[in-house]
């Protein structure tokens, strides 16, 4: 097959591009930047240089592909990022629409089949429902659970102040995934001819953050790890301290808040949906300890 995929070589696209070599798969590489050229070359892909708010990149991109993987990054600039990542959406839509594209696979999150109160989850709510007005397109939305990288985020609080945690407490009940089952799941999904539009979970394993600190502690030698709840104010000026911008920080204490209630793993839970990823907490806690 020839096949598109987007997110350069990040922490899905990278795998990704290797599973789909490896299958014999024609495949480009989205990238913004000019210097990843190379490497993609070197995993024996084809680089396609350009912005994924450019709906005519986009759409030479696309033409004469059988599949398509999409995903939009979720803070596109320091301001009007929601706004931002549904522009970007519909640059996506109308390349897929204008190309021709049958079959394509979505990066999209737990928590998306609500339309805020979620952080930036919110404009893949909204990419989603502008997708869902394609027609002649097999589409599916690849719900992902909660990136146990994100936790590489928090090695400086683990080595600074010695703790862990977030604006939820330690007994939330959360999806996690792991990059390498996403990729798993976006090839098995673009090899298939599908139909219609359709939603399907990748989860790797649901845990509590408790679980969370409890076994990344061990695998750090620091067992008593613990995980600390914050308030919504104590997570924000933590996150606007770290150096991250105001807009993006209160999209991420809303997300926690969404966590915090439930409402973001609601669905994935309600449904008793397979965790089919293979990469579990403990198997990541190697990978955490070797990078710590």
């Amino acid at each position: 097959m020839k096949i598109t995929i987007s997110g350069s070589l990040g922490n899905i696209g990278k795998p990704l591009l290797k599973k789909l070599v490896a299958s014999g798969h024609e495949v480009t590489v989205i990238s913004s930047s000019s210097d990843r050229s190379e490497a993609i070359e070197a995993l024996g892909g084809k680089p396609a240089i350009g912005s994924v708010s450019d709906a005519i990149f986009l759409e030479k991109a696309f033409t004469g592909t059988d599949a398509v993987y999409v995903m939009t990054p979720p803070n596109m600039g320091g301001s009007n990022i929601l706004v931002n990542m549904t522009e970007a959406g519909n640059a996506f839509a109308n390349a897929i629409k204008k190309s021709g594209v049958k079959r394509v696979v979505m990066l999209s999150s737990i928590g998306a089949d609500l339309p805020n109160g979620t952080g930036p989850i919110a404009g893949i709510y909204n990419i989603e429902k502008i997708y869902e007005k394609l027609e002649n397109t097999s589409i599916t939305f690849l719900r992902a659970g909660f990136f146990f990288t994100n936790f590489y985020n928090d090695v400086p609080m683990i080595k600074g102040a010695g703790i862990i945690g977030a604006n939820y407490p330690g007994s939330t009940v959360v999806p996690y995934v792991h990059p390498e089952d996403i990729a798993t799941a976006v090839t098995e999904e673009l090899e298939k001819t599908g139909s219609g539009k359709n939603v399907r979970y990748i989860v790797s394993d649901v845990r509590t953050p408790s679980d969370v600190a409890k076994v990344l502690g061990e695998a750090i030698g620091k067992p008593e790890l613990p995980w600390i709840e914050f308030t919504d104010e104590q997570s924000l000026n933590g996150m606007a301290q770290a150096g991250l911008p105001e807009e993006i920080a209160g999209l991420y204490t809303e997300m926690g808040t969404g966590l915090r209630s439930g409402a973001i793993a609601e669905d994935f839970l309600k449904n008793k949906t397979a965790v089919d990823g293979k990469i579990k907490l403990e198997d990541f806690a190697k990978e955490f300890a070797s990078n710590f």
